[in-house]
């Protein structure tokens, strides 16, 4: 029953399944955190400041917000690689664990072992 439940719980599927959820739920108030106190500063230093992170960009009375979209792209790169080597890695590694202790199956003898083994054994009943 436990080696059931072992196995169930190291599967891919659940190991994924708990990875959306750590990426939509824990790590988005920390990364946004950070965003806040340090991108998003940063970001407005390197390309001259002002209200709005980063800038923006009119063309044809349309407002293009590229400060926002670098805001996110990194936060995702940043819950990407936490959860990479903190969740995937560690997994892959228990994993790898579980299958060296599976003994590997017997290989059956070939066709040529099994008629090598009967040459031998007549030749060994013969007087």
């Amino acid at each position: 029953m436990l080696r059931g439940f072992r196995d169930f719980v190291l599967r891919g599927n659940v190991v994924d399944l708990a990875v959306g959820v750590v990426i939509g739920a824990a790590f988005t108030g920390i990364v946004t955190a950070f965003s806040n106190s340090f991108i998003n500063p940063l970001i407005k230093a390197v390309t001259g400041g002002g209200a709005q992170v980063g800038g923006t960009f009119t063309l044809n009375g349309a407002v293009f917000d590229y400060g926002a979209f670098i805001t996110a792209l990194l936060n995702f790169l940043i819950v990407a690689a936490i959860l990479y080597f903190l969740v995937v890695t560690p997994v892959n590694r228990i994993n790898e664990r579980f299958k060296r202790e599976d003994k590997p199956a017997v290989a059956e003898p070939s066709n040529e072992e099994k008629l090598l083994a009967e040459i031998r054994d007549e030749l060994r009943r013969r007087p």
